[in-house]
């Protein structure tokens, strides 16, 4: 189980879940794509969005079972949408500590997947605490600007405090996003996260693509709006390196696009 998360927005979070999850669906595997985001991005750009319709919210509530709230959108891939209700979840003040552990007993063991991936809402409230404690892997998308790496080190004492309250290791994973590989700026916040995240950062950069940005609105995946696009080639080597747990060393940076 792996949760897409970053506090900051516009890094490509709900982007890297929605196509990250497409492309291992498309290499056979069993998918289930959770959208833990009030705002429901996954949702819409799955094309899957509709009113009244239950999710991760009355999961979480109990008042539905996963099978209940679970819809399937492409072959291999499932989504349990937002919830118009999950926003609620985010200011709930009843259960204490047990408020961060809803999305994990609610999902119980799931074993009919190969992939369980979660859209995370861009904040450390509690939808955000319980991903992470739903999961022992963390997908971290930074883009290649400035302002990426000012928000990271936030993030990571935010998964220290967890890992030592838990006393358990969450493996972190980051991955390039929105990358222009010409660009001096780019480079070197990438060779950042390798000085300071070695043997975490993963293999292949997403390149800025328009098409990217476009096919959410069409409830497009990029493999189905431009199949042959870079942005269609990244995600699907992206995806092995995922699953392969492929990471980029600082001796093979110099030869990386």
């Amino acid at each position: 189980m792996l949760a897409v998360m970053n506090q900051k927005g516009g890094v490509g979070k709900t982007t890297t879940t929605l196509n990250l999850g497409h492309a291992l669906a498309r290499q056979g595997r069993r998918v289930l794509a959770i959208d833990l985001d009030p705002q429901a991005h996954l949702t819409a750009g799955l094309g899957a969005l509709r009113r009244n319709q239950p999710g991760v919210d009355v999961l979480m509530l109990g008042e539905a079972s996963l099978e209940d709230a679970v819809v399937t959108v492409r072959d291999n891939l499932d989504l349990l949408p937002a919830g118009e209700r999950l926003g609620e979840l985010e200011h709930l003040q009843d259960g204490g500590a047990r408020r961060g552990f809803l999305l994990r007993d609610a999902l119980g063991e799931v074993a009919d997947y190969d992939a369980i991936l979660i859209d995370c809402p861009p904040s450390s409230g509690i939808l955000g605490m319980n991903a992470l404690l739903a999961c022992r892997e963390v997908l971290i998308p930074v883009a290649g600007d400035f302002f990426s790496l000012q928000g990271l080190a936030r993030l990571m004492a935010i998964f220290t405090h967890i890992e030592e309250t838990l006393k358990r290791e969450i493996h972190k994973w980051v991955v390039l996003t929105r990358f222009h590989a010409r660009r001096r700026l780019a480079r070197e916040v990438r060779e950042k996260l390798l000085d300071h995240f070695p043997g975490q950062v993963l293999c292949t950069p997403i390149r800025e693509s328009v098409a990217l940005a476009e096919s959410p609105g069409f409830g497009q995946t990029i493999f189905e709006y431009q199949a042959r696009s870079n942005g269609a080639l990244d995600y699907q080597a992206l995806a092995d390196d995922v699953w392969q747990r492929r990471t980029l060393s600082v001796e093979e940076m110099s030869h990386a696009g």
